[in-house]
C-alpha cells in the first residue's frame, strides 16, 4: 500500500513547505490524539494564487484550485506535528470562501479540498465538512480551509 506522499507524487503533487503565519498564531497545534490547522490561505511559493471573490472576478475553477493548494498547506502544517503522516485521519475540515453574495456554489469550491484529503489519505481522508460563504477573509484571498485531524495509534 502506499504512503499519502507517494499518493501526492502520483498526483503531481509534494507536501509544500508550511506556511509562516500572517499573524499571531500557529501553523497548527497537536492536542493529545488531534491536531488542529489554523486556517490555511492558497499559498504557493509565497504567494497567493489568486485574490477577489468567488463569483465576481474568480470563477469557481480558480478557487477550487486554490481550496486543493489550501488543502496541501494543511496537509503540511499537519506534518509538522506528526511523525507519519499515514497515521493521519482528517476528521472535520471547514472551508471559507469570500464569494459573492450570489454565488452558491462554496461546496463545489470546497470539493477541490475534500477531494485531496480523499485521494490522499483513502478512507482516512473521509471527513465531515462545513462549506461557508463569507464576504472577505485574510490577505484578500479567495478560499481559507482549516482542519481537525486525529494521529491514529
Amino acid at each position: 500500500m502506499s504512503t499519502p506522499e507517494e499518493r501526492l507524487a502520483e498526483l503531481g503533487l509534494s507536501v509544500p513547505d508550511v506556511v509562516p503565519p500572517v499573524a499571531a498564531y500557529l501553523p497548527a497545534v497537536r492536542s493529545g490524539s488531534y491536531v488542529y490547522t489554523a486556517g490555511q490561505l492558497p499559498m504557493r511559493d509565497g504567494a497567493l494564487m489568486a485574490a477577489g471573490k468567488v463569483g465576481h472576478g474568480i470563477t469557481a475553477e480558480v478557487a477550487t484550485a486554490c481550496a486543493q493548494q489550501c488543502a496541501l498547506n494543511a496537509i503540511a502544517a499537519i506534518r509538522s506535528q506528526v511523525d507519519d503522516l499515514a497515521s493521519v485521519r482528517i476528521v472535520k475540515v471547514v472551508v471559507f470562501v469570500a464569494s459573492d453574495p450570489n454565488f452558491t456554489g462554496q461546496p463545489g469550491v470546497a470539493n477541490g479540498a475534500s477531494e485531496l484529503f480523499g485521494q490522499v489519505f483513502g478512507d482516512n481522508g473521509v471527513h465531515a465538512r462545513s462549506a461557508v460563504g463569507v464576504p472577505v477573509l485574510p490577505l484578500d484571498a479567495p478560499v481559507e480551509v482549516e482542519v481537525v485531524a486525529e494521529i491514529l495509534s
